[in-house]
């Protein structure tokens, strides 16, 4: 009878862990921004307060799935738009089982040609589902709510069936507005089409930018960080990685601006929470960065 009355109580203290857990997910109605540390890769996730997610990009593998499913409640496998920056296998893997084992409502990407048995996977998962699946095209607006929503800056041009040396030049640039904080994310675009990209978006700003390509030498220009002026400045890198990565010329550039860097290998996964009033940094480790009210 003793055995029995502890099984009971433990299943009713589980129960109630898990209500508290599920309570707190549907009262948090800050806008997070979530950029996950999966090694070496990109996966960023965005919930917004009315609890629609936006994943763009997967990481180098399946970690992405235990990450996401902390900001999700128990019941909710829907994922309302994807998008894939560029088919990469460190931002493209973990999204083929992402969309096994999720309902994705959505799917950007840029079109170009790639031919690796992952990226033949995600496409013919995408087919499979019936996923609604369009060209990211510059200026392109997905309005979520009155106050937030998310601009395709770059690829300039329609990219559908072209073949590039480099995928990287393909990827999709994208800014997300949310009352009077913008987050640029900046995928893995090297310079030469940062140039371009500037040419046409001359007023780009954003307080908080998400580093292109790991930190690499060959993106993240002075001239992009003179245009978009950023305040937080976030580096998605594995740590130790083969590539030494980030270089050491984009962490001087950062600083020289006084640029607050947070980056994955040293901090774990990052979040940005915003409100109407201010936005604010949630680390993996007891550092804390604080964006100037709006």
């Amino acid at each position: 009878m003793k055995n029995l009355i502890k099984i009971i109580s433990g299943l009713i203290i589980i129960v109630l862990i898990l209500l508290g857990y599920l309570l707190f997910q549907e009262l948090d109605k800050n806008l997070q921004v979530i950029f996950f540390d999966v090694g070496q890769g990109d996966a960023i996730l965005i919930k917004t307060p009315n609890n629609q997610k936006i994943l763009i990009d997967g990481g180098p593998d399946n970690i992405i799935v235990n990450k996401i499913g902390r900001y999700f409640n128990f019941f909710d496998k829907t994922i309302d738009l994807m998008i894939l920056t560029h088919a990469h296998s460190d931002h493209l893997v973990g999204l083929v089982e992402v969309l096994k084992r999720y309902q994705v409502k959505k799917v950007l990407y840029n079109g170009a040609v790639h031919t690796t048995p992952e990226y033949f996977e995600w496409l013919r998962l995408i087919k499979e589902k019936k996923i609604s699946l369009e060209i990211a095209k510059t200026g392109q607006e997905i309005i979520f709510s009155s106050d937030l929503k998310l601009k395709i800056i770059y690829p300039l041009e329609n990219l559908t069936n072209k073949q590039f040396e480099d995928l990287n030049q393909t990827s999709i640039v994208s800014l997300l507005t949310f009352k009077n904080t913008n987050f640029l994310f900046m995928g893995d675009l090297p310079q030469a089409e940062e140039e371009e990209m500037l040419k046409s978006y001359p007023d780009l700003k954003a307080e908080i930018i998400k580093i292109g390509h790991h930190g690499s030498k060959y993106s993240t220009s002075d001239e992009l960080l003179r245009a978009v002026d950023p305040k937080v400045a976030i580096i998605q890198v594995g740590k130790d990685n083969k590539f030494g990565l980030p270089a050491l010329i984009t962490l001087k550039k950062l600083e020289r601006k006084n640029i607050n860097i947070l980056r994955t290998d040293q901090q774990g996964d990052i979040i940005i929470k915003s409100n109407n009033k201010r936005s604010w940094v949630v680390v993996g480790t007891p550092i804390m960065a604080s964006l100037p009210p709006p």
